[in-house]
């Protein structure tokens, strides 16, 4: 054929800068695109062989991308269909493009969108290349080699040229901002990157070995892919070995995986691939690249954020779809149905391997669970249809290490911790060792206590209150124990009011300081040999807290003091001794101060019960003022009365810091003091 020049069928002269500039960021993807589109023209002519509609011999049937660092090219060959000048005038000089300006505007900064969705893979090579060649021979009988050369504009030329063998070389000559490409170690890391499980071999260079004190080549070919990665492969050929070691291969480095599912379908959509449960424990870290996404063994992506459920970015492994375009945007994975589908359906076949191991192997199931706890969790929190399958196969797992699916748990503690509402009372602890006085108490009492110590537990359970009807998760040092689970009407506290005042002023200005806690003095009329004093925290404000402490926007919660509940116990023959010493020893001083402040308040009240229209006069306002100044210098000297007392008082001290002890909050001074005073006391 004689020399052919021609402009390349677009509607717009931009084509060129376009691709330059919006892909510009994506660059590295040229070389996944050319050495895709040779894998293609082997596997086409495989197929038209198989067909009998080529007979000629297949011969070697591999990729190769050669550097040449001194003429500054990269190639890429095949020896697939090739094409004739026909060929290349249908499928490169005439480009799908229409609607330059719209395109512009549309696809503005998304890269990937553009390549592929217009059939710009092949010239994505402008993006590194000044200049690219194409030297193709067809498959086809009495074909005639051509060559077909573009410096980047519209213009091309095209004309015959000699080619020995079958097949399709592209020629790229790197231009100057992109000599990286020029460099074997960087091409060979982009093949691993995105070919390295394409299905035909392809060569890059040659196998190294150490001679002479350094790395140089052999004559063997460096064959950078695994043509039949484990996931193409039937599960039944494959062995546990095979698993962990295609794992390996995946995630150098990395403690054998849990196990694993072999995703396999067909209908409505295609999809294989092998997900590993890797040992994640509460070292909670979503990824964005654990999972790796695959279109026909080609590589496109390890951001799978619309592929798969937000959950299972916790595991590993590979997604292998054709249903899924090589190049796909963010926002196409997030609102194609197809991949919907897909999501959809890796969430069924992750919930049918948990259910299955659960069923099949419960010790097993029981020994991974601390590694798959986490995951399950976060999956029930998030997902709402993994939940509703989950709920038969989450556990729980008690104090004494028991475990539980909910619906058995539900059967062992309905007997003896449903309250007198007929709700069902979850006891939890969060800590055994710091807890461990309430636990035993509860236990002593004949109720089961739950360990939820996990990084997610405090979300999980306000889930659980919602799913679960008629019941509550209380935790077992939030109240005493009578009042964890009640059973019936508490009993009447006997203390008189001026008792009450007495003591709650007592134990209030005696307690010591602890940082970032307020102390609010209750009377229980509990067991007498239960402690004398109880300390014990809101479970509201506890949760809230908690919960702050994983999400920013509750950070509010999180700045608040502790509110502790600082329980004394009536019926303790410590507290009544307490009690009646303290009468003895502050009621003839107390009485006449509270007389007056009783009669000063009454004083108060009836003048603003008299004012007209509820507003008092100047010289009513006056009297008023200094009354209530009355009132609480009043107040104030009782205080004061009451602190001295209990200064002088080791036995108020020693019942306010054994419960602070059995807290884990008698810290530094405080807890000095109280070995002090306990040696004394000894002494005595």
């Amino acid at each position: 054929m004689s020399q052919q020049k021609g402009t390349i069928g677009v509607t717009t002269e931009n084509i060129f800068p376009v691709i330059k500039k919006f892909l510009y960021s994506d660059h590295e993807i040229f070389l996944r695109e050319l050495v895709s589109n040779a894998i293609d023209a082997t596997q086409k002519l495989r197929t038209l062989s198989s067909f009998g509609e080529f007979k000629g011999e297949l011969g070697d049937m591999n990729v190769r991308v050669s550097v040449d660092k001194e003429s500054g090219t990269l190639t890429v060959s095949d020896h697939g269909i090739g094409m004739t000048a026909e060929d290349i005038d249908k499928y490169i000089n005439q480009i799908a493009f229409s609607g330059a300006e719209e395109f512009l505007a549309k696809y503005k900064d998304k890269a990937e969108a553009i390549i592929g969705h217009f059939g710009l893979g092949f010239y994505s090579a402008f993006m590194v290349a000044k200049k690219v060649e194409i030297r193709s021979l067809s498959y086809k009988e009495g074909a005639e080699a051509v060559k077909w050369e573009c410096d980047g504009s519209p213009e091309y030329t095209m004309e015959a040229t000699e080619k020995a063998e079958r097949g399709t070389d592209i020629i790229l000559y790197i231009d100057e901002d992109n000599k990286e490409f020029l460099e074997q170690a960087r091409i060979d890391t982009l093949l691993k990157k995105y070919c390295r499980f394409l299905p035909v071999p392809v060569i890059s260079g040659k196998e190294q070995e150490w001679k002479d004190g350094k790395y140089v080549d052999t004559d063997r070919d460096k064959v950078i892919n695994a043509t039949e990665p484990l996931w193409t492969r039937k599960p039944a050929d494959l062995t546990d070995d095979d698993y962990r070691k295609f794992y390996h291969e995946l995630y150098p480095g990395q403690e054998d995986p849990l196990f694993w599912i072999h995703l396999n379908v067909d209908y409505p959509f295609n999809l294989t691939g092998i997900l590993y449960f890797p040992k994640i424990k509460n070292n909670f870290d979503i990824r964005k690249d654990r999972i790796q996404l695959y279109c026909n063994q080609v590589y496109v992506t390890d951001s799978v954020e619309g592929v798969v459920p937000e959950f299972m970015m916790l595991l590993q492994g590979v997604i292998d779809s054709p249903d899924i375009p090589l190049n796909v945007s963010r926002s196409y994975l997030q609102s194609d149905t197809a991949v919907k589908k897909i999501s959809g359906y890796i969430t069924k076949k992750v919930a049918d391997r948990l259910d299955s191991i659960y069923k099949n192997d419960r010790k097993e199931y029981e020994q991974k669970w601390d590694d798959i706890k986490i995951f399950i969790e976060y999956g029930m929190l998030t997902d709402d249809k993994f939940r509703d399958v989950a709920m038969k196969f989450v556990l729980v797992q008690d104090t004494d290490h028991k475990y539980y699916t909910l619906d058995e748990y539900k059967t062992l503690i309905e007997s003896t911790q449903t309250d007198k509402e007929g709700d069902l009372v979850y006891l939890y602890a969060t800590d055994p060792v710091a807890q461990y006085n309430y636990i035993k108490a509860a236990t002593d009492r004949g109720y089961n206590v739950l360990l939820m110590d996990g990084q997610l537990d405090s979300h999980f359970i306000s889930m659980l209150e919602s799913k679960l009807e008629k019941s509550r998760f209380v935790r077992v040092d939030s109240d005493v124990v009578d009042n964890l689970i009640p059973k019936e009407n508490k009993k009447d506290v006997d203390l008189t009011e001026q008792q009450r005042n007495i003591l709650s002023t007592l134990f209030r200005t005696t307690v010591p300081k602890v940082d970032k806690a307020e102390f609010l003095v209750s009377f229980e009329a509990l067991n007498p040999d239960a402690n004398p004093i109880l300390i014990t925290q809101n479970e509201y404000m506890r949760r809230m807290k908690d919960m702050a402490a994983m999400q920013p926007g509750m950070a509010f919660y999180g700045e608040l003091p502790d509110s502790y509940s600082l329980i004394v116990n009536t019926e303790s023959p410590v507290i009544k001794k307490i009690t009646a010493d303290a009468d003895n020893a502050l009621a003839a001083k107390v009485t006449p101060l509270d007389e007056t402040i009783k009669a000063d308040n009454d004083k108060i009240k009836a003048m603003r019960d008299g004012a007209k229209d509820g507003k008092l006069s100047n010289d009513e306002q006056g009297q008023v003022t200094n009354l209530e100044q009355n009132v609480e210098h009043a107040r104030n000297e009782q205080t004061k009365l009451i602190r001295e007392y209990g200064a002088e008082q080791p036995l108020v001290k020693q019942v306010l810091d054994l419960a602070l002890l059995a807290n884990g909050l008698l810290k530094g001074e405080a807890l000095s003091n109280f070995i002090a005073r306990s040696v004394e006391l000894l002494k005595k």
